[in-house]
């Protein structure tokens, strides 16, 4: 079946009119790469928001306090509470399934006044109090030195990591950064590491000029008592943080005295649950693109089955010498598929690789302008290109379906009368 004389003859087929040849496999060529544009640009925008989430626990949750809104136990509504270090193991005891409850506090920020000093020079960072466990809902990479451990939690150990944007502002370049002193509101800190986390989003840069101290030197050291700024907590692997914070802020509520239906108390960001409604949106911006596409695909597909009929039709004498020679149906048949699947595989390619190309000069683009926000890296999985393969296949196969079988049902006798 698959002959040198074979092939020469589906060439002379598809050639003897090449205009309209071409005009049929435009339709599918159009189709695959609209196919790949329009997946290429979602997961260009996926990239793009998830970069925002960085390297982040997405199974996390963070709480902090608010304004009660109601009066319970004799207090009064309208009353500012401060969560407490109590409340953190209390959440570990009665809360299951969580891996990490990390209480935080924090001083200054970007647009603050400077309260990091070193020398004649200052900064105003983001100061955090922390535990050793944050370095696992929010990685970051220790560029040198370490991260917080427990001895400095226990210790209440007055050392500090600072991210390299802090280190540019306030050391010399090659400047011996362990070991060195800085000042935090007046109270001296040990460097004994510094990191960078890795941004692609606006906030990357703001992202490295923060500094860590251990939770406990940090509340001693700024008269925080046993206050609690706010907590980021995160779940267990098999179990999602939505499903898990009713419970946690019931228990601060009993432990606050806040109303339990006073839901305005305790303020909360699930990043769970918008991670969840992400991955749904860019769903179904994939589920549209291989819709539109398809639907693309298919009228260029139809096109293809429309020339093929053409060609039966044009080809029925032939036909009908080939029949009365001998020639089965079953071969004719096959040669109208194989000629349909041809036309569609090849236009099919073509629309593969153009749609490559185009990827791969908008991303040299990007990399020439520099990072667009909310659009990074649009490209297209092999998995895409296999199942255009397939989609191919069967759009050629479908195509010639009918012509094939119009042409086995011409009798040898009337296909020689036709003029």
């Amino acid at each position: 079946m698959f002959n040198k004389d074979r092939w020469k003859e589906i060439l002379e087929v598809l050639t003897t009119n090449w205009f309209r040849t071409v005009l049929t496999a435009f339709g599918v060529f159009w189709g695959i790469l609209i196919l790949i544009i329009l997946l290429s640009a979602g997961k260009g925008f996926q990239n793009g928001i998830m970069v925002d989430f960085g390297d982040i626990a997405t199974n996390t949750m963070f709480m902090w306090t608010q304004t009660t809104t109601k009066e319970y136990q004799g207090l009064p509504k309208g009353r500012r509470y401060n969560f407490k270090v109590e409340d953190v193991a209390a959440i570990k005891d009665q809360v299951p399934n969580l891996r990490f409850v990390s209480p935080r506090n924090q001083l200054g920020g970007f647009g603050g006044n400077n309260n990091v000093v070193r020398g004649i020079r200052a900064g105003a960072f983001n100061v955090y109090g922390d535990y050793p466990e944050y370095i696992k809902q929010d990685p970051m990479t220790i560029t040198s030195g370490r991260f917080l451990n427990y001895n400095d939690i226990n210790e209440k150990r007055k050392i500090a990591i600072i991210g390299e944007g802090v280190k540019r502002e306030l050391y010399e370049e090659g400047e011996e950064v362990l070991g060195s002193y800085i000042k935090i509101q007046g109270v001296s800190f040990m460097v004994l590491g510094t990191y960078k986390k890795n941004s692609n989003n606006g906030d990357g840069e703001e992202g490295q000029k923060e500094v860590f101290v251990p939770f406990t030197a940090f509340s001693q050291a700024f008269n925080r008592g046993n206050d609690v700024g706010w907590m980021a907590i995160t779940a267990q692997d098999g179990n999602s943080i939505t499903s898990l914070k009713e419970k946690v802020m019931d228990v601060v509520k009993a432990n606050r005295r806040i109303h339990p239906e006073d839901d305005r108390a305790v303020g909360h960001f699930d990043l769970y649950e918008e991670f969840g409604r992400i991955q749904s949106l860019f769903g179904a911006i994939t589920f549209i693109g291989y819709f539109v596409g398809i639907l693309v695909l298919l009228s260029g597909i139809i096109g293809v089955s429309n020339i093929m009929l053409i060609v039966v039709k044009e080809r029925t004498k032939e036909i009908g010498i080939r029949r009365a020679l001998g020639e089965g149906p079953w071969s004719i048949k096959g040669q109208i598929l194989m000629e349909s699947v041809f036309l569609t595989i090849i236009s099919g390619m073509a629309g593969i690789s153009f749609g490559a190309l185009f990827i791969y000069g908008v991303n040299a683009l990007l990399d020439s302008v520099g990072p667009v926000d909310m659009f990074l890296n649009p490209s297209v999985s092999l998995s895409v290109v296999v199942s255009a393969l397939v989609i191919l296949m069967i759009s050629g196969l479908l195509a010639g379906f009918i012509p094939a079988n119009s042409a086995i049902k011409v009798k040898p006798i009337d296909a020689l009368r036709t003029e």
